[in-house]
């Protein structure tokens, strides 16, 4: 069986968005392991409009070219991470269109989160795995929460620092988060295939 393959998912689009340097740090250390690939997905890269099709492809297929476009990306993963700020106690809207613009390139796989700001976005990620289930994901438990000084180290509104002033505080929880998320994406690809 080959190595999972992991989409990670730039979950902000806005001109000031600080992602950029979370989404590097993440990719840099995931891509260190062994037993699963990755790759940067930047929804900035995806002119989506807002969701307007008859229907989820769940039960219609998608007429949008830019939104067929995104699905086959997401068809090409065995997982997901998203990075995501937290907006008003919740993701980005742009974030919500784009899980909403597919729904079988989704399913019965697994998602993991990496969250900024003041708290760590864990109210967002809480959200996220809500939104998870509904798309017949498994949202994983273990996350990595960046928030309260050590998010002001690196945030350009604090000291604007690199992310190796977070690093040794994040390890643990992204290791932790990596094994997970490694396990269920071996589990449900194996599962995929055989009920291929």
């Amino acid at each position: 069986m080959n190595k999972p393959r992991i989409g990670v998912i730039i979950g902000s689009t806005r001109d000031t968005r600080l992602a950029d340097k979370p989404a590097q740090w993440l990719i840099e250390q995931a891509r260190t392991r062994q037993d699963m690939e990755f790759e940067l997905v930047d929804l900035r890269d995806y002119d989506l409009p807002l969701f307007n099709e008859v229907a989820s492809n769940l039960w219609v297929p998608s007429q949008d070219p830019n939104v067929i476009r995104w699905q086959e990306k997401l068809a090409e993963f065995d997982g997901y991470i998203v990075v995501t700020p937290e907006y008003n106690h919740s993701i980005p809207g742009v974030l919500k269109n784009a899980l909403d613009q597919a729904y079988r390139e989704w399913n019965h796989k697994p998602l993991a989160a990496m969250g900024y700001g003041g708290v760590g976005a864990a109210r967002a990620i809480e959200h996220l795995r809500g939104i998870a289930v509904e798309l017949m994901m498994v949202p994983l438990r273990n996350a990595v929460h960046l928030g309260g000084g050590e998010f002001f180290k690196i945030s350009p509104l604090g000291q604007n620092g690199p992310m190796s002033e977070v690093d040794a505080l994040l390890r643990p929880s992204l290791n932790a988060m990596l094994d997970e998320l490694a396990w269920w994406a071996d589990a449900t690809k194996a599962a995929r295939e055989r009920t291929a």
